[in-house]
């Protein structure tokens, strides 16, 4: 997926620093908020794991959270192991059902929604977005293969981020064989809208 323009650059020190601030305030306030993971040589690093609100929409694939309420430093998130048709990726024409895929991350998790991510291997993409799997906290939906199931998301396995790999193949197959979203009216991911 390509990078998407931001309003300002991200820095991984930056935002390891701002997620274990965040971790401070929230832990005193008693909110979970996100976790950390020490390694075996004692360092602690900030994990993606928490509890968050959306603040917006990006794409269908990507959106922007917050970990504590007021906090001006929001994080962007990609979600793992899927991939949506582009609809903000410069110098590139909106893909086929990018739009759609947009609109529907907006209806399963609109600005407000409580949200808990989960990492799996790696934290940040090479773009410094967050990488995350989203549940909705309210019911639990699992929101990346909710967009795969639903046909507005194609599955990309990108190791060593695999955890839910064979979860997203099967929803792809099973979307794939049912026609729905993009695969009836693009017949696929990444056409020409």
């Amino acid at each position: 997926m390509a990078p998407v323009p931001t309003t300002r650059p991200r820095h991984p020190a930056r935002l390891v620093t701002g997620v274990l601030a965040v971790l401070l305030v929230t832990a005193a306030c008693g909110d979970p908020g996100p976790s950390t993971t020490g390694t075996e040589d004692g360092d602690t690093t900030a994990s993606v794991e928490g509890a968050a609100e959306v603040v917006r929409i990006v794409d269908g694939d990507t959106l922007v959270v917050s970990f504590a309420p007021g906090d001006d430093d929001d994080a962007k998130v990609r979600l793992i192991g899927i991939d949506t048709p582009e609809s903000v990726k410069p110098n590139t024409p909106v893909e086929c059902f990018a739009k759609e895929a947009t609109a529907h991350l907006t209806e399963l998790v609109p600005p407000g929604t409580a949200v808990r991510l989960e990492r799996d291997v790696e934290d940040l993409d090479r773009y410094d977005r967050l990488l995350a799997y989203l549940f909705r906290v309210d019911d639990g939906l699992f929101v990346n293969e909710a967009m795969v199931a639903d046909g507005y998301a194609a599955q990309l396995t990108v190791p060593p981020n695999v955890a839910y790999a064979d979860l997203f193949s099967d929803a792809q197959v099973a979307a794939r064989e049912a026609g729905r979203g993009l695969w009836s009216s693009c017949g696929g991911p990444h056409e020409a809208g």
